[in-house]
């Protein structure tokens, strides 16, 4: 059997870096003529094995989009034969993931900021990392363009993370060193993280509860966390404490300190005890009017400075829309405890 990878004749001088699209991104060109190996297969097929760095999907893409062309003309139908010797040019465009690392122009609310580390006050609505569905438009992408320096810091500085609809405190490393001292102090526990949620139900749980069930992915729903026996299951042990702040008899509000920082921790424990958190409709709670996603809010962040080792503390009010659910319900923001 001839061997295909020899019957494809790239054109050098023609292949390379030696195109833009409209957004300025560096597209790269590639010539070739099939050869006796894509005589008569389809069009995606031989795409494939024309450049078989990329993803099929991803080049079918590319024909659906028209930035493929046969013999000088576009190439419409994925489906389409070729035959040895029709030549075929491929534009290829950046993907999502290759221009996900860009900045990109937003309000940020800084709390604090030094050489070393930034605290921001994430809004609600706001995803935290690039990924699937949210390849632009994130907080890494508004952090790039605030401090261009966190181009050379992995995950632009970015050590922990707020789900998309919880609102509240992040520090950010601002370089290398900073970084590795603030993932180390969060895998010690070193880091304080409290949060304040409205949560449906009656309180009966006494002034404090230690939630200690371990944490891990719903296997009915992959999109879900559940709480799992780890005998059974794989997970993690997962740790919360949760000081009740005030009780209407419908509606409760709490306040959360974090010894784990499991995906949907909080979420997930709050929606095992009968407790599910007001607008958390993913693990059984309800909308409220006026507020987006669900009530819960980091108020709190603790560290020592990773730099100086200055102990630092920060407290960010929660936004409008879980206030006003606060005032709609009697719950008093202002009964907070100190810091246990």
């Amino acid at each position: 059997m001839e061997d295909k990878r020899s019957s494809i004749a790239t054109d050098p001088l023609e292949s390379g870096l030696d195109d833009t699209d409209l957004h300025g991104d560096t597209v790269e060109l590639r010539r070739v003529v099939l050869g006796p190996g894509q005589h008569g297969i389809r069009l995606d097929k031989a795409l494939a094995e024309v450049v078989p760095e990329f993803s099929r999907s991803y080049l079918q893409q590319l024909i659906e989009a028209g930035h493929v062309t046969l013999n000088d003309r576009i190439a419409g139908k994925q489906s389409a034969t070729v035959r040895c010797d029709d030549r075929m040019q491929i534009s290829l465009q950046p993907t999502p993931q290759s221009t996900a690392f860009k900045p990109e122009p937003m309000a940020l609310d800084v709390v604090y900021r030094d050489a070393d580390v930034l605290v921001i006050n994430k809004p609600v609505g706001l995803v935290v990392h690039p990924a699937p569905g949210n390849w632009s438009g994130t907080l890494l992408n508004g952090l790039l363009a605030l401090d261009s320096a966190l181009m050379d810091v992995p995950r632009a500085g970015i050590v922990h993370r707020l789900d998309k609809d919880t609102s509240g405190l992040m520090v950010v490393a601002r370089n290398r060193i900073a970084m590795d001292a603030l993932v180390a102090a969060i895998a010690a526990r070193e880091v304080d993280r409290e949060y304040l949620a409205i949560a449906h139900g009656h309180w009966s749980h006494g002034p404090l509860w230690h939630a200690q069930s371990a944490i891990g992915r719903d296997p009915r729903n992959r999109l879900r966390m559940a709480v799992v026996d780890l005998a059974r299951q794989s997970g993690k042990t997962a740790a919360t404490d949760i000081h009740v702040l005030a009780d209407n008899g419908q509606f409760c509000l709490v306040r959360c300190v974090l010894h784990t920082g499991r995906t949907h921790q909080i979420r997930v424990h709050m929606a095992e005890m009968g407790h599910p958190l007001v607008g958390d409709t993913v693990y059984g709670g309800k909308p409220a009017s006026g507020l987006a996603g669900q009530a819960l809010h980091a108020f709190r962040l603790g560290f020592a400075h990773p730099v100086t080792a200055k102990r630092l503390r920060f407290e960010a009010a929660p936004p409008t829309g879980f206030l006003a659910v606060l005032a709609s319900q009697g719950l008093g923001y202002n009964d907070l405890t100190p810091p246990g």
